[in-house]
């Protein structure tokens, strides 16, 4: 079953982002807590969203995600910032769905594409994503500015 995240979700979310954090061998860049997470999703603006897959009762997967714009198509699409199925719970489906209520979402709403990025290393999920039809932006390179730089550039 997929469903939009309730903030009694948060605490297995940051859970799961620590986990997906571990395994992309990156946990101790983790600075989420729970109250960031809920005031993100819950706040009196929120602009991030966030589903959950669960099985029986236990939470097994999230996305969470946010809208982006293309100039070329003049309309939004999302973005999937991270999508999540924990390891005893996958092959069963969960990634797939929580993908296709996603897809959804932007056909329903007019949005023009689902994006996100994966390391290059993790072949599972680049075969797992090219299985549902999704193609590399390989002629891209990704940037991000962040602490120091960030502050020196906003600073002028």
């Amino acid at each position: 079953m997929i469903r939009t995240a309730t903030p009694g979700d948060v605490p297995a979310i940051v859970t799961m982002i620590r986990e997906l954090a571990a395994y992309e061998k990156a946990e101790h860049e983790v600075e989420a807590t729970e109250g960031h997470l809920h005031s993100a999703l819950f706040g009196e603006s929120p602009a991030v969203f966030a589903h959950i897959a669960e099985a029986d009762g236990r939470i097994e997967g999230f996305a969470l995600w946010f809208l982006n714009f293309s100039t070329w198509r003049g309309v939004h699409g999302i973005y999937l910032e991270d999508l999540y199925v924990r390891p005893e719970a996958r092959g069963q489906g969960h990634g797939k769905a929580l993908l296709a209520e996603l897809a959804r979402i932007c056909v329903e709403r007019g949005y023009g594409r689902l994006d996100w990025s994966v390391l290059d290393w993790n072949t599972p999920s680049i075969d797992f994503y090219r299985s549902l039809g999704a193609a590399a932006m390989d002629e891209w390179t990704g940037f991000r500015l962040t602490g120091e730089s960030l502050v020196r550039l906003g600073a002028g």
